[in-house]
């Protein structure tokens, strides 16, 4: 029985050979010490039964990727109408009808709102009367000139009564073309009466209500344009001069300014917008408590998608980094603003490294430093090796041993 060749006896034998050691404790000796023996023997049999190691953890990888890479600049954007017209009547009275619906799309020249004619009416009846009456009197002035004239040239009347008939028709001259200044007035004051749109654009709601005193303080409503609709943002002097030289080259020449680098616009869900815009407008000055100029980028949009007051982000390429080192963002671990990765090696074994990153460019991440062109990292399995790691301290120096599959797409999701 304590011969180390000797077969391992099962559990069952075990619990038999406790249970008859009990019963022979009332024996004489030698019974006692051949039990004991026995267990003792069982007992060195039962450590030679050993675990097997679990395998090594598997884990996605993929290869440090460098290829050149746009840089882009993101600045927060408000959107607005490059003109955006307050309404406000041009004459008093009250309002008889809103003829647009608030909040649709309007065309130039398009009826608004409709102001009570009739005291305009009866002022531009009465002002051509003023001016009927004012051409009968040059027409009476210039007959008695006529008339008068051959009578004084035969001294047949005094030279005075033809001077005073010359005076009277300078007189009805003049008094007509007031009268008629005056129709004229009441006919622009009676078509002040109905309000049009200035230009095309986007309609508000309406302020005043139909039977309000409006007057020529009264705001009735705003339109703006909005295709295209500007995007306002500010940036840095320091990035302004960089531009500096092509701006002043474009004023010099008397054009407008103008950028053929594609501007995108991001909504304020993240979305960017379909459609590109350009820069169209430099700010004159740099903003003293900000340091900052304003820029304006101008954005088609025909169906009114982008509206005044909206906020979003513009987005511009800046330049171009070469030979840029990109590694899926998931590969990429933060700890207390601390960035690092974890390598696997020639010989598939994993250690965390720490790294400096750059941008983000689409799915993947700029590294800056701590990597070289080729070598490999997990993208997924972190979770596993980090707790074999935990159960042996001294693999996690030398490096967690993995089986390695490669990197085919877009993480599919967390350990």
């Amino acid at each position: 029985m304590l011969n180390g060749d000797q077969p391992c006896i099962s559990r069952k034998g075990v619990f038999q050979a406790r249970s008859a050691a009990l019963q022979a404790w009332q024996q004489p000796r030698p019974t006692i010490v051949l039990t004991v023996l026995l267990l003792i023997s069982l007992g060195g049999c039962a450590k030679k039964e050993a675990t097997a190691p679990p395998p090594p953890p598997e884990v996605v990888v993929a290869e440090v990727q460098t290829r050149d890479v746009p840089v882009f600049g993101e600045w927060v954007a408000t959107l607005n109408g490059p003109v955006n017209s307050d309404i406000t009547p041009k004459v008093q009275g009250y309002l008889l009808s809103q003829n647009y619906d608030n909040g649709t799309l309007v065309r130039k020249g398009q009826l608004l709102f409709q102001i009570d004619p009739r005291t305009f009416e009866a002022a531009l009846e009465q002002a051509k009367a003023e001016v009927g009456r004012a051409d009968s009197n040059l027409t009476k002035a210039n007959n008695d000139v006529i008339r008068d004239t051959p009578l004084a040239a035969q001294s047949a009347i005094p030279q005075k009564q033809l001077d005073d008939d010359k005076a009277n028709q300078v007189w009805a001259t003049q008094e007509l073309a007031a009268k008629k200044a005056a129709q004229k007035d009441a006919e622009l004051n009676l078509g002040w009466t109905k309000v049009y749109s200035p230009v095309d654009g986007l309609a508000g709601v309406a302020k005043s209500q139909v039977g309000d005193l409006v007057g020529t303080t009264t705001k009735m409503t705003t339109i703006s344009e909005v295709n295209p609709i500007w995007a306002y943002f500010n940036i840095s002097e320091t990035q302004y001069l960089s531009a500096a030289p092509q701006i002043s080259r474009a004023l010099t020449n008397g054009t407008q300014v103008k950028s053929h680098l594609p501007v995108e616009f991001i909504q304020a869900n993240d979305v960017p917008y379909p459609a590109q815009g350009r820069i169209i407008f430099v700010n004159r000055e740099v903003a003293a408590g900000t340091g900052t100029i304003q820029l304006a980028a101008a954005f088609p949009n025909k169906d009114a998608i982008l509206r005044p007051g909206g906020f979003g982000r513009v987005r511009v390429q800046t330049g171009t980094t070469k030979n840029a080192m990109l590694i899926p963002q998931p590969a990429v671990i933060e700890v207390q603003s601390q960035y690092q990765v974890m390598v696997v090696g020639p010989e598939n074994k994993a250690t965390i490294r720490p790294v400096k990153v750059g941008d983000r460019v689409g799915q993947n991440w700029i590294i800056t430093e701590g990597l070289k062109p080729g070598e490999r990292v997990v993208v997924e399995g972190m979770q596993r090796v980090q707790t074999v790691a935990a159960q042996s301290p001294d693999s996690a120096k030398e490096g967690v041993p993995v089986t390695v599959k490669p990197f085919e797409g877009a993480t599919g999701g967390s350990d």
